[in-house]
């Protein structure tokens, strides 16, 4: 794989936003989040406040998100663009990054609902709406080096 931003083809003009996301991946099984008053299942994460790093956005995104943080480091997973779940209109430009948690999830904020999504069983999930991020570009990538 090279290191280029993939992208979804754009289905409208639209303003981009910048975003750094977590892949939490345990057990084969894709940790997803859903926001108050909206279908779409996407990852935990969130645009960037001003001059705050990638790093730093993970930290604070999954603290109100998810009440835990990152554990350790974590791996750049891709960068892709595609178009925004819960705002029409605009698009993403998405970092995304593989991390691990300190503790266990819990819904927390803005978020009403988790989900783990199977890797290996993509049909078991076809009633749920997955962002375009996420159907796209993260599950097919996390599927071909998810262990079974």
């Amino acid at each position: 794989m090279g290191a280029g931003i993939l992208i979804e083809p754009m289905s409208r003009p639209s303003k981009t936003f910048n975003v750094a996301a977590a892949a939490v991946v345990a057990q084969g099984r894709l940790l997803l989040v859903r926001k108050r008053g909206t279908a779409a299942f996407m990852l935990p994460g969130g645009k960037l406040e001003p001059s705050e790093s990638d790093r730093e956005c993970l930290v604070r995104e999954i603290q109100e998100e998810l009440g835990t943080a990152p554990l350790g480091g974590a791996e750049h997973l891709g960068t892709f663009e595609a178009d925004a779940a819960n705002e029409p209109g605009h698009r993403i430009a998405a970092r995304v990054y593989r991390v691990s948690l300190t503790d266990e999830p819990k819904t927390s904020g803005e978020i009403e609902e988790l989900a783990w999504y199977d890797l290996h069983q993509p049909a078991r999930y076809l009633d749920l709406a997955l962002a375009p991020l996420v159907s796209i570009f993260v599950v097919p990538r996390l599927r071909r080096s998810a262990p079974r």
